[in-house]
């Protein structure tokens, strides 16, 4: 039996801000039982909802050197859907009303996690064979395990994955600071450890000193070796390249299933979107007061309203795409300018511009079962899930050839009868508007090439299934 150990900040259902709870939630339940004994480790904040806390037992708790002082640390634990999940336990980290404070302060609650995770593992008599870390959260365990856990027997030989779900954030501060809270030497903070620039950063450690490196799909891995994609650790991702992945995300094909979901309208399949998908559509329409049309072609935006989603390239053609016969259902917050954009939009074309300025996840599903087609653009993208999502619900992603992106959609080839959706390469308005309006060429005048490109959408598999056997093949080969 193969041992492995999730450690993360978040985890579905428990406490979620992102994408990398639903991984550290999903994946690990998705695993062959026979043959791998897979366990998640998170913190236990005080904010996590309260039917949570109560079905939690107390198994044993310890005190902790974290260089000049002394932690408490408290064991809890659940079994959620078949897997075994621990909490670490300690008011004065973990209190406050969400996850996340300020930098300063984050460093330091995770310096401590990730200590307290290592020095954990032989109270709960869990001797993992792989601990996979994900984000900078527990970059340092990977760098704990090489520095004062190394003597002890208990910790030969386990090695490590570092996850990179979004290069963006690193976990970064002044070298002095992040030496006095990590507890490190002067050893550990030169430029081919934690040292960046003149500052330290916990997941360049986890880069450097674990087994291996994966990310969230193989362009993002690639990507990430370039100075534009590689935000600063570039030349480090190159260095390391021989040991770096990509495995794709997966999505929940239980919760995510038209044929059973109970947030939207009317139930479809494969085998009779064709009738019945529609019915989503008119259903939508009239619920956002928008033009009750079944025929006209309907796309669905379901984001964070930021930059990196590629809003400054729909922002600056949205006016002239309100001119098509289409209708766009916006979800989702952000930034105000887009915000306000959307809702601009809505006021002047009110029967073709729906702005649904919040989030809802029973809306989310509508939106996915409802749309003909689906807008990404991003400027980049580790992995995505939308675009799985949209793609489970037979509606065509439209996306920009970036990260999961391109991994994830196949572009519609017209000559060849190919494709799950469409691509454009360069990150230009212009070329997004044009490929939004071949779409809508192909929904109005090839309506049989769009059916059986649905077919072909709804026919891919990106469940964690998927996902899980790739990660499988990566733990064999790490333990040998």
């Amino acid at each position: 039996m193969k041992k492995i150990l999730f450690a993360a900040s978040e985890c579905v259902p428990f406490i979620k801000t992102g994408g990398l709870a639903d991984v550290v939630g999903s994946l690990p339940k998705s695993f062959d039982k026979e043959e791998y004994d897979v366990r998640v480790i998170i913190p236990k904040y005080m904010c996590i909802d309260q039917k949570w806390k109560d079905q939690m037992t107390y198994i044993d708790h310890f005190y902790m050197d974290l260089c000049w002082r002394k932690q408490y640390v408290g064991i809890m634990e659940l079994e959620y859907e078949g897997v075994k999940i621990y909490f670490i336990d300690n008011e004065y980290y973990f209190g406050g009303e969400k996850p996340y404070s300020d930098a300063r302060y984050d460093l330091e609650k995770f310096a401590f996690f990730s200590r307290a995770v290592l020095s954990a593992l032989p109270v709960i008599d869990f001797r993992p064979d792989v601990i996979h870390c994900h984000d900078w959260h527990t970059g340092l365990i990977p760098v704990y395990l090489k520095d004062s856990f190394a003597s002890g027997e208990f910790y030969q030989g386990i090695k490590t994955i570092m996850t990179i779900h979004n290069l963006k954030f690193q976990g970064v501060w002044d070298i002095d600071t992040i030496k006095d809270i990590a507890g490190l030497s002067d050893y550990y903070f030169t430029s081919d450890k934690l040292k960046d620039y003149d500052n330290g950063n916990y997941l360049k450690g986890g880069i450097v000193y674990a087994d291996m490196v994966t990310t969230v799909s193989d362009t993002y891995a690639e990507e990430i070796k370039t100075p534009f994609f590689g935000e600063g650790l570039d030349g480090l991702l190159r260095a390391r390249s021989n040991c770096l992945r990509g495995i794709v995300n997966g999505i929940d094909y239980d919760e995510y299933n038209p044929a059973t979901d109970k947030y939207i309208d009317k139930n479809f399949s494969k085998a009779n979107f064709r009738k019945e998908k529609v019915k989503n559509k008119t259903a939508l329409q009239k619920e956002l007061g928008l033009e009750v049309n079944p025929k006209k072609m309907m796309i669905g935006i379901v984001s964070r309203l930021t930059d990196q989603k590629g809003f400054d390239l729909i922002s600056c053609v949205m006016d002239e795409m309100c001119q098509d016969a289409v209708q766009f259902v916006i979800l989702g917050t952000g930034e105000e300018r887009y915000e306000n954009m959307f809702r601009h939009f809505d006021w002047k074309y009110g029967k073709s511009v729906s702005a649904n300025i919040y989030y809802s996840e029973e809306r989310s599903h509508k939106v996915y079962a409802a749309c003909d087609a689906f807008l990404m653009p991003s400027l980049f993208e580790p992995c995505g899930l939308s675009q799985l999502m949209s793609l489970r619900y037979g509606t065509l992603p439209i996306v920009r050839e970036t990260g999961g992106l391109k991994d994830t959609v196949e572009p519609y080839n017209e000559y060849e009868n190919t494709g799950t959706g469409f691509s454009f390469c360069n990150y230009n308005a212009h070329e997004m508007m044009g490929t939004v309006r071949y779409a809508e060429h192909v929904y109005y005048d090839k309506k049989r090439d769009w059916n059986k490109m649905v077919e072909r959408a709804m026919s891919v598999d990106f469940s964690w299934k998927t996902s899980a056997k790739k990660y499988q093949q990566l733990y064999d080969d790490l333990i040998g």
